[in-house]
């Protein structure tokens, strides 16, 4: 053998060592089990954490609760988009959770689907339970959870949404119902479901998408324009919902794409640059505004709260250094564990030439760093 043969096996042998130390894996979530007493059976889930969540100076933060069926398909792409999406300030970080799948035509079909052979439908409600009854408590004793609950669902999953979202009392805010399965839901059916929906309903917000089903499209998209049109009728002020049809999407390959749409068209506005920002009561107005949509008080992120704040005090206007101080005071009220939040209002106070106060807020924010 040439020594130019060895000299080269020595050194990719040599560079397969140096790849094999530095492989690393990339983890997006941890995997969990449960043991329901109101199913009586194990039930796992997957959990993704916002990247905040375990940074000790944003340990004051609580988050809100995205959780979806048919976990084991939407899992990935969904925690993938919530993460760049909440990392672009277009949607509040949260915790996904994703349910996984023992048997979804029993737990996802609130009404018995009576057929030739026996089936095991009708188990809806039995299934909401679980998630209301022992998983988000479970979660909210092990998490810092916000009471602010969103629920994702496909096809079957979709149709156990829409009836949640029809339910008297529920404890999810919000549902992104994609391309729901209504297809047990004659209209005499459908009728007795709206007759039972009260003004509780319309305090949450409801995304519906429709995919195209090609031969069979106007009975799909039928049932839910029917749907959705009976349900603003009845609501007697603002109807907090959208539906969405993607004509160049099937039922299979509509949930990321309606995903990407339902949780934009939920937080609308969410993502209000800092640019477009200027004053307080602008900035309070917009997200009160949010937060009646819906129904839940969302408070301006304190992130952007920040830019707008350092923003002002470097652009060298003097009326724009004191509205500034106006936005990191803000801040601290807010968030009023945020050291980060102590120490912006400090160093606006030492640009203003207020040594006093400078000094009050950074002892403020040390010691709440401390304490983290």
């Amino acid at each position: 053998m040439s020594k130019i043969i060895i000299a080269a096996l020595f050194f990719l042998f040599g560079l397969n060592q140096v790849k094999s130390q530095n492989i690393e894996q990339i983890i997006i979530g941890t995997k969990h089990t449960l043991h329901s007493n109101i199913l009586n059976e194990e039930r796992a889930y997957w959990i993704n954490l916002p990247e905040s969540y375990h940074n000790s100076k944003e340990s004051y933060k609580k988050y809100p609760i995205l959780i979806i069926l048919d976990g084991n398909t939407h899992f990935k792409p969904i925690t993938g988009m919530v993460s760049h999406m909440s990392g672009n300030g277009k949607i509040p970080e949260m915790i996904v959770v994703a349910v996984q799948n023992v048997d979804r035509r029993r737990d996802f079909t609130p009404d018995k689907i009576v057929t030739v052979r026996e089936n095991n439908s009708g188990g809806g409600e039995k299934f909401l339970r679980f998630l209301e009854d022992e998983l988000i408590p479970e979660l909210d004793r092990n998490y810092r959870t916000e009471p602010y609950r969103i629920l994702y669902g496909h096809s079957l999953g979709g149709l156990l949404a829409t009836y949640a979202y029809m339910k008297e009392k529920t404890l999810f805010n919000a549902f992104i119902s994609v391309d729901p399965s209504l297809g047990t839901w004659d209209a005499k059916t459908m009728d007795e479901k709206l007759d039972s929906v009260t003004a509780n309903s319309f305090k949450r917000f409801i995304y519906f998408a429709t995919a195209n089903w090609g031969k069979r499209n106007f009975r799909n998209r039928d049932r839910h324009i029917r749907l959705y049109e009976a349900l603003n009728s009845k609501c007697e002020g603002a109807f907090y919902a959208k539906l969405a049809y993607f004509e160049n999407e099937s039922h299979s390959t509509v949930p990321p794409i309606a995903f990407y749409d339902g949780i934009s068209t939920i937080f609308k506005d969410y993502d209000i640059s800092f640019r477009d920002v200027d004053t307080k009561a602008q900035l309070i107005e917009h997200f009160q505004s949010i937060s009646q949509r819906l129904s839940w008080s969302f408070k301006p992120p304190e992130q952007l709260v920040n830019q707008i704040g350092y923003s002002m005090l470097r652009s060298g206007n003097e009326n724009n250094k004191l509205k500034a101080l106006e936005f990191f005071i803000l801040n601290t009220e807010n968030f009023p564990n945020s050291s980060n939040a102590y120490d912006s209002l400090g160093e606006a106070y030492e640009i203003l030439g207020n040594k006093k106060k400078a000094t009050e807020n950074y002892k403020k924010a040390l010691e709440l760093n401390t304490k983290s």
